[in-house]
C-alpha cells in the first residue's frame, strides 16, 4: 500500500489578507452577475413560449453549461480567500477537473452544432 493522498495546496492570489478580501468581493461579483444573466435568459426562455425555437434552445443550453462551468470552481477560491485557506482534497480536485473538462467540452460541441447550424440557416 502507497502513502497516504495528502490534500494539494493552491497558489493563492495574494498573501495579504486584504487582498484576498478584494479577491473574494470581486469574484463575487463576477460570480453573482453569471448566475443572474444565465438565470434571467433561462427564465426569459423557458416562459415565453414564443422563444421555443432551435436558436433559443441552443442559447438556452448554453446558458446552463456556462452555469456549470463557472459554479465548479469561483465558489471554491472564493471560500479560499474568503477563509485563508489553500488546500483542497485529491477528490475534490478530481471532481472538479472531471465537472470543468465535461462542461466545457459540452459548450465548445454546442458553440460548434450552433455555427454549422447558422451556416446551413444562411446557405439555404
Amino acid at each position: 500500500m502507497g502513502p497516504p493522498i495528502t490534500p494539494f495546496l493552491l497558489l493563492a492570489f495574494a498573501d495579504t489578507r486584504e487582498l484576498q478580501l478584494l479577491h473574494f468581493g470581486l469574484f463575487l461579483g463576477i460570480y453573482l452577475a453569471a448566475l443572474l444573466g444565465n438565470g434571467h435568459i433561462i427564465t426569459t426562455i423557458a416562459c415565453d413560449h414564443r422563444l421555443h425555437t432551435p436558436m433559443y434552445f441552443f442559447l438556452l443550453n448554453l446558458s446552463v453549461l456556462d452555469l456549470g462551468s463557472i459554479s465548479t470552481t469561483v465558489p471554491k477560491a472564493m471560500a479560499n480567500s474568503l477563509w485563508g485557506t489553500r488546500d483542497i482534497s485529491y477528490t475534490g480536485c478530481v471532481a472538479q477537473l472531471l465537472f470543468f473538462f465535461f462542461f466545457m467540452s459540452a459548450e465548445y460541441f454546442l458553440l460548434t452544432v450552433m455555427s454549422y447550424d447558422r451556416y446551413v440557416a444562411i446557405c439555404k
